[in-house]
């Protein structure tokens, strides 16, 4: 029986996306294997590391400037490890565990812990446990990610990947999988659930800390001849505002709260307004659903809006009027824009991914 560990942190849902798609998937491809996922930063800080994670959102969304800087000052670190000391608790139930259960395998998919694992195992040398670094960011890498030792690390996409060769990472330490979402959107992929349109159908997908995003609704609502699609998640103060400008819409259109349903929700839209956070972008991405990013947090969801750029795969509107002109010109002629965007994505989409991660972990 293999023993997996999986080390997150909720500090962006990226970390904890990818934590799940990864379990999940070994617990379909491998269900004899002992697989724990732990966030060591709640466990360790308790109440203080829920007001730091509340911090962190509130900063990326009302002080993107500020927290550019701070982005911009741990990339340039000379040295990591002199800031772990204010991680001694984190490491020393990292000690515990590795200790009691004897992992296998540790999959790191928050920067800090292989920095740590440096300090408590030396470095990594394919002995037991094997590490692995999963980079959930795309193109635009925090340093922080890769000056640590690793047996692997497991990338998202091959321009990720050029990024870590620029810097001085050894290519047979890569392997290029995709981003592991959940296992679900690989069942969902080979469904046809989408319309060929028109009327277009467009979701809104409103992240934790976009309170402000909900204004845009009431003008998505109005484009012709569309049905629009509204995600709150488990923010009743933002379901209430949502509620109220779909009560005073001409066209009214759905909202929905929290849901398992993510994979079928996006198969079966033309196009996602949305953040560039790099969970809901690469569930986009392994969707095929196309995606116009109406605000990117500098720093890491730079390269997650440079990788729809560059690809084709959407583009970037970052107010209001941008986006609505934008989703009128893509559903003119046809949608002709749409159905170009439509196809680039589904050339860079790997919906298996965290199953093809769960079958090279337990290969090791």
């Amino acid at each position: 029986m293999k023993k997996i560990l999986i080390l997150t942190a909720g500090f962006g849902e990226g970390h904890n996306s990818a934590a799940r798609g990864i379990r999940d998937a070994l617990r379909q491809i491998a269900p004899d294997s002992a697989v724990e996922s732990r966030d060591l930063f709640a466990d360790a800080f308790g109440r203080l590391n829920e007001i730091a994670r509340r911090a962190y959102l509130v900063g990326i969304n009302r002080a993107p400037r500020a927290w550019s800087a701070i982005y911009s000052w741990i990339d340039q670190r000379p040295d990591f490890r002199s800031g772990m000391r204010w991680f001694s608790r984190v490491r020393q139930r990292l000690s515990e565990i590795i200790e009691r259960d004897r992992p296998d395998v540790i999959v790191s998919v928050y920067p800090p812990y292989p920095h740590l694992l440096d300090e408590l195992c030396g470095p990594a040398n394919g002995s037991k446990p094997r590490r692995i670094v999963c980079v959930t960011d795309s193109i635009t890498i925090n340093s922080i990610w890769y000056r640590c030792s690793t047996d692997y690390f497991l990338l998202a996409n091959d321009q990720t990947a050029d990024v870590l060769a620029r810097a001085g990472i050894n290519r047979a330490l890569m392997r290029v999988f995709g981003f592991p979402v959940n296992p679900r959107f690989a069942e969902a992929a080979g469904r046809q659930i989408r319309p060929s349109g028109p009327p277009w159908r467009i979701l809104q997908m409103i992240n934790a800390g976009q309170s402000s995003a909900s204004g845009i609704s009431r003008w998505l609502a109005r484009i012709p001849n569309t049905q629009l699609t509204v995600t709150v998640g488990r923010d009743e103060k933002l379901r209430r505002a949502v509620e109220s400008i779909r009560d005073a819409s001409a066209q009214k259109f759905t909202i929905i709260g929290w849901t398992t349903e993510l994979p079928q929700l996006l198969a079966s839209h033309h196009v996602l307004v949305s953040k560039a956070g790099g969970a809901t972008v690469q569930e986009a991405i392994a969707a095929a659903c196309p995606m116009i990013i109406n605000q990117v947090v500098p720093g890491q969801e730079a390269g997650n809006a440079q990788l729809i750029t560059q690809t084709n795969s959407g583009t970037v509107a970052l107010s209001n009027d941008e986006v609505i002109a934008t989703l009128t010109r893509a559903f003119a002629d046809g949608g002709k824009l749409l159905h170009e965007w439509s196809g680039n994505i589904a050339e860079i989409s790997r919906p298996a991914a965290s199953l093809d991660i769960a079958k090279f972990l337990v290969s090791l």
